[in-house]
């Protein structure tokens, strides 16, 4: 099996580092080339706007939509979630549309607001810890999407076959069960 974590921006060593703690080499993704040497591909945290200006301006957007389309799995933490989204509240910005959600930016508020509490995840035995930076939530989510973590009464991770968001960080935890669950996807 061979990782790939978009590497255009944001905190994509993190979850190299937590590929590898677990035993899986992961790879940086910058362009469509890239993108054909993985199995899989991690979407992380960062700036959306930004990113998603990169994905489009490159076609790398469009390569990562066609090896969805094939069954490719894909993970986007925070800003991943958000470029995965088909809509994005009240904001006009490029997106993959390959999740049948509507997120809302920054939900829990603005950096300063950044903070850490266990989510609770539908298939895994225990609690992880979310970290939430400026993170996003799920206000709404087609008929084959699936919740999979709840803050509270916020959607905070949805599923829709090997397509996975969630709006916090488990790569900036020491624990790896949601990155050997993806693993396994």
């Amino acid at each position: 099996m061979r990782v790939g974590v978009l590497a255009i921006q944001g905190d994509y060593d993190k979850h190299i580092v937590a590929c590898a703690v677990i035993g899986e080499r992961a790879i940086e993704v910058r362009t469509a080339t890239d993108l054909d040497q993985v199995d899989r591909l991690i979407i992380p945290g960062g700036e959306s706007t930004t990113v998603g200006l990169l994905l489009q301006r490159f076609g790398l957007g469009d390569a990562i939509i066609e090896r969805a389309q094939a069954g490719m799995p894909i993970w986007g933490t925070c800003m991943g979630m958000i470029i995965m989204a088909a809509r994005v509240e009240n904001h006009q910005q490029y997106s993959l549309g390959l999740l049948d959600i509507t997120v809302r930016r920054n939900a829990f508020g603005a950096q300063v607001h950044s903070f850490e509490d266990e989510v609770a995840v539908t298939f895994l035995a225990r609690p992880v810890t979310g970290v939430f930076i400026r993170a996003p939530i799920v206000v709404v989510h087609g008929p084959s999407v699936q919740p999979i973590a709840l803050y509270g009464q916020q959607i905070v991770g949805v599923q829709c076959g090997k397509l996975v968001g969630t709006a916090f960080h488990p790569e900036l935890t020491s624990d790896t069960q949601f990155h050997k669950w993806f693993l396994e996807l």
